[in-house]
């Protein structure tokens, strides 16, 4: 295997065969920086793709994280301005109740 590679690089042994061996030597260099950029390099073609994947579920998590805020500044709206709202809420979650209602309580 030596001996083929070492006789791609000689010169003087191409003869008739120049184009083809020169088209030889440029798919070797070429392919090898092509795996080089791929692979090896920090900046690889697969890290970024891995980034891009990161950056898209990342993008996904801050839109339901939106939603959740929109959500509970809606709450807190309806809460500031509903009585009856705000009354269901100190029912249900703190288990308010008025004098004379009677309280059930289901676990």
């Amino acid at each position: 295997m030596s001996k083929i590679s070492k006789d791609i690089w000689n010169k003087e042994k191409d003869g008739n065969n120049k184009g083809q061996r020169s088209f030889l030597r440029y798919f070797l260099i070429s392919t090898s920086l092509c795996l080089i950029f791929l692979f090896i390099k920090k900046d690889s073609v697969i890290r970024l793709i891995g980034a891009g994947f990161t950056i898209h579920q990342q993008n996904k998590e801050i839109r339901r994280t939106q939603k959740k805020i929109d959500a509970l500044d809606e709450r807190i709206r309806m809460l500031n301005t509903d009585l009856d709202t705000l009354e269901t809420l100190a029912r249900e979650e703190y288990l308010f109740a008025e004098p004379g209602d009677e309280v059930f309580l289901v676990e």
